[in-house]
């Protein structure tokens, strides 16, 4: 508020002007105030530049909502410079200019400022002059036409006579906003009366309409309350219908929902135990695939264990092959030793011999015995050589068995190594393949529930469309029923009254041959007449005697035709009686004609309105089922994300 009060004072400053001590007291006071979305100036005298200054600040102004301006005095070029600001102004819902006397210059800035301002919603004019200047007023009303957010407006004590009345029907017809409308204690009379019983068959939103003080006729206030309490009876039962209808719809979406998420749940948990299936059979697979590898690997231990036994044999045989190459080389050298010995042996027996047979002749026989004994002792020694070289023979023949047996069992573990190692690597592809397969199905699986799950979110969605569609077929349906009951009626109503039209013209035509048979009876009277005045002329010439009889019975004929002119003059005001009645009923039906025509245009209008509203609930009907379709695509992505990544 202090920002405001020092705008204020420099913009003053600005334009020359000096500020007013009146203004800056208010102000001063409503910045100390609790109010703060009020600006109160009511009961100040508040001068041109003032209200210029005052305008220029509420151009663009977001502190204050309402306005009071009542009883300020101000003259009609202020009040021009304030509502020329008024009318860029966003936030002010209401203002006061109560008391101002208003007149041709202020009714014309009304109108700018009702066709330009979309923010205010309540305007007080009470006590004001806006009626006095017919084109000023005129130009209020078609900016209150021309308006489309104004709510309540007071027009009390404004010297509104019959023609403002008029024009405010005018804008009336057009305004789509007023709630509430004030005209007591003005000058509207009948006719103003009637324009604005006339023009609330076109207008549907007011609600309230207040015409005390008007001298308008009570039959004519009556039907005014009457036609604004069934505009509301009608607004609040087209309210009670709509809320129907949402409801029903909110509980039928509300069971479609309730129904996708049951069906989603389902196919949810459906995808969970099949998933659960999959991964059980994929579990029991690879328990039977390692106790598979387990077996192989036990059989391939084994086999490792039979082939370390089996070096642990060739081992030791080759250990005992040289152990025995040890003895062989052992026995040779003690063949070989012994060889020796027997050779050094003979030979010292040779030498013996020699000597002996050197000696003497009778060691002979001792000597051959010695000889003997020496052959059999070479004999045995020949014998075990040979037995040794047996035995080694033997001993080769079982080394060379050995290492036959040896390379044989060497090969035989190799060729069963290598057929170990061909199948474990047949089983180990045996078993990725396995892998791979059940990884290929699991995941043929996945796409296939990911297929299905799309097909039936598409199959539902197609449901909620077809079921959408055909919901705004049934309200369009209904809608258009309900229009054709009203056009029907309307319509029923209209030949009725063209049925009167036509009684009433068949009425008119018995009386215009009435007329004409009377006409007629009036031109046989008159040559009757004529007829009587040459046979008077005649009877003048042949018969002057009877002159005062004839002109007796001329004066009866006289008398006679005076009263018939008497009554031909009766049934000439009869006929003008007709012909005004004629009138009164051709007028009364024309109203009624052109009543019936504001009433189908008002239906039109009304349907038009009504066809607005149905695109308007279509689209947001499309927009809330786009607004559920992807809650529950969101709920089921993240209920099915939620479930699925722990157990991944």
């Amino acid at each position: 508020m202090e920002e405001f009060r020092k705008a204020y004072v420099q913009l003053c400053k600005e334009s020359g002007a000096q500020p007013q001590e009146t203004v800056l007291q208010q102000l001063h006071e409503l910045r100390e105030g609790p109010g703060q979305s009020r600006l109160d100036f009511a009961t100040q005298s508040l001068s041109v530049d003032t209200c210029r200054v005052l305008g220029k600040l509420l151009q663009d102004e977001i502190l204050f909502t309402e306005i009071m301006l009542s009883d300020c005095m101000l003259n009609e070029e202020g009040v021009r410079q304030l509502l020329n600001g008024l009318c860029s102004n966003t936030v002010v819902k209401s203002l006061d200019l109560k008391g101002n006397n208003l007149r041709a210059l202020g009714a014309e800035a009304l109108g700018k400022l009702l066709r330009q301002n979309k923010s205010i919603r309540s305007l007080t004019l009470e006590w004001n002059s806006l009626g006095m200047w017919e084109e000023g007023f005129s130009l209020f009303c078609q900016g209150l036409g021309a308006n489309r957010f104004l709510q309540w407006l007071d027009l009390r004590n404004n010297q509104i006579n019959h023609q403002g009345a008029g024009e405010l029907a005018l804008a009336l017809k057009c305004n789509s906003s007023l709630r509430e409308l004030d005209l007591r204690w003005n000058n509207i009379g009948l006719l103003g009366g009637r324009a604005l019983l006339s023009c609330l068959h076109s207008n549907k939103t007011l609600r309230r309409l207040e015409l005390a003080g008007n001298n308008v006729p009570s039959d004519i206030l009556k039907a005014v309350v009457l036609s604004v309490s069934e505009q509301a009876m009608d607004h609040n039962q087209d309210r009670q219908t709509i809320l129907a209808e949402n409801h029903s719809r909110t509980r039928v979406l509300s069971k479609e929902v309730f129904s996708l998420k049951e069906e989603k749940a389902k196919q949810f948990l459906d995808l969970m135990d099949t998933i659960d299936k999959q991964r059980e059979e994929i579990t029991r697979s690879s328990r039977t695939s390692a106790a598979r590898v387990g077996q192989l690997q036990e059989a391939l231990n084994e086999r490792q264990s039979v082939m370390n036994s089996l070096k642990a044999k060739l081992q030791m045989t080759e250990a005992a092959l040289a152990l025995s190459e040890q003895k062989v080389h052992n026995l040779g050298e003690l063949l070989s030793a012994t060889k020796q010995e027997q050779a050094s042996m003979a030979e010292c027996q040779l030498k013996e011999l020699r000597q002996q047979k050197q000696e003497a002749s009778d060691r002979e026989t001792n000597l051959l015995q010695q000889l003997s004994a020496a052959n059999e002792k070479n004999l045995l020694l020949r014998n075990q050589v040979d037995e040794l070289e047996r035995r080694c023979k033997a001993q080769q023949d079982q080394l060379f068995q050995v290492k036959q047996d040896l390379t044989n069992t060497t090969a035989e573990l190799k060729l069963r190594v290598v057929q170990a190692e061909e199948r474990l690597e047949m089983e180990k592809k045996r078993f990725k393949q396995g892998l791979e397969d059940m990884e290929s199905l699991r995941l043929k699986e996945v796409d296939h529930m990911t297929h299905h799950m799309e097909a039936s979110e598409h199959s539902m969605q197609e449901r909620i469309q077809r079921l959408e569609a055909t919901r705004i077929g049934l309200e369009e349906q209904q809608r258009l029923d309900h229009l054709e009951e009203k056009l029907r009626l309307m319509t029923q109503s209209r030949d009725e009254a063209q049925n009167y039209c036509l009684q009433q013209k068949q009425a008119v035509g018995e009386a215009q041959a009435k007329l004409s048979q009377m006409t007629l009876q009036t031109e046989g009277l008159k040559r009757r007449m004529e007829e009587l005045q040459q046979d008077l002329s005649g009877k003048e010439q042949e018969k002057v005697a009877e002159v005062n009889k004839v002109r007796v019975e001329l004066q009866e004929q006289i008398g006679h035709l005076q009263a018939e002119r008497t009554a031909q003059e009766g049934l000439k005001e009869k006929i003008a009686a007709l012909e005004r009645q004629l009138k009164v009923l051709s007028s009364n039906h024309r109203e009624a004609l052109l009543d019936k025509e504001s009433e189908i245009s008002t239906l039109q209008e009304k349907l038009r309105m009504k066809e607005a509203e149905i695109s308007r609930m279509r689209e947001e009907e499309a927009q809330r089922a786009s607004f559920l379709q992807n809650a529950i695509m969101a709920y089921v992505q993240g209920s099915a994300l939620g479930a699925l990544s722990p157990r991944k």
